[in-house]
């Protein structure tokens, strides 16, 4: 069975030294294709030079996370245009996140709509990052739907409604992680109505580690585990859920 992770920052801080190791984990466990999105200026260089050692496995995307959105965006999108010449596979991972503070929500909102201007511009898919924004990003989504963007609502947790509001917008995918193995979690409930042709997995390492080793670091490698409740969830067999989201990932992305 063939997986891919369509959304891991294996370059992070918490990877340090072993980043490679990490890369190669993922590889022994069947994740043969990575997605790494990116979060601003201070992480780009490393993130690049990761997926350059590992051609053909790893695939960068370019974009400015929203909670480094702040009174430097502008700039910030200026020094993303420095990286437009690289093989990047989507623009992201990008959003609005009023959880942690709605200081810059009108920036949030600027930033975001120039980046899928930017993605419909180059034909290129968006990575999306919604935290407590579902709102003002679907208004967005909705005011710019003749861009024709495509793409994927990243660790997706919202209701089913919201999913079908999402299709009506266009050719878009729901992120599925870790969070769908915790017990009580809603999304398990919401996926078990979301077809297999719309679902992506991801990790989100080093974050939202799934079941059985949530409170440790997560890393690409466990990719399996969460393929493996979402089969358990829909009914299904471990190879059909891997081979459905792995050619969804490969549609999206173009790897």
């Amino acid at each position: 069975m063939e997986f891919t992770d369509t959304h891991s920052h294996l370059y992070d801080e918490a990877f340090t030294g072993e980043e490679d190791q990490a890369v190669g984990r993922a590889v022994e466990a069947g994740v043969t294709k990575i997605i790494f999105p990116d979060i601003d200026a201070e992480t780009r260089d490393r993130m690049f030079a990761l997926a350059e050692r590992h051609t053909g496995t790893v695939f960068p995307c370019l974009g400015l996370h929203p909670t480094s959105v702040n009174a430097d965006w502008k700039k910030e999108l200026e020094d993303m245009e420095n990286y437009l010449d690289r093989d990047i596979r989507a623009i992201g991972e990008i959003g609005m996140d009023l959880y942690w503070s709605k200081e810059f929500q009108k920036e949030q909102q600027e930033a975001f709509r120039q980046q899928i201007r930017l993605a419909a511009r180059l034909d290129l898919p968006v990575i999306i990052h919604s935290r407590e924004a579902t709102k003002p990003i679907l208004d967005i989504l909705k005011e710019e739907k003749s861009l024709g963007n495509r793409g994927v609502f990243h660790a997706f947790s919202g209701s089913l409604e919201t999913f079908h509001e999402l299709q009506e917008l266009g050719d878009w995918h729901v992120g599925i992680g870790g969070v769908v193995t915790f017990k009580k979690a809603s999304i398990a409930e919401t996926v078990k109505s979301i077809p297999l042709s719309r679902i992506l997995l991801e990790t989100d390492s080093p974050y939202l580690t799934p079941a059985p080793h949530r409170g440790t670091r997560n890393e690409s490698s466990y990719i399996p585990l969460i393929a493996r409740k979402i089969a358990e969830l829909k009914g299904c067999s471990l190879e059909e859920v891997a081979q459905a989201t792995t050619e969804n990932a490969h549609n999206l992305f173009q790897i």
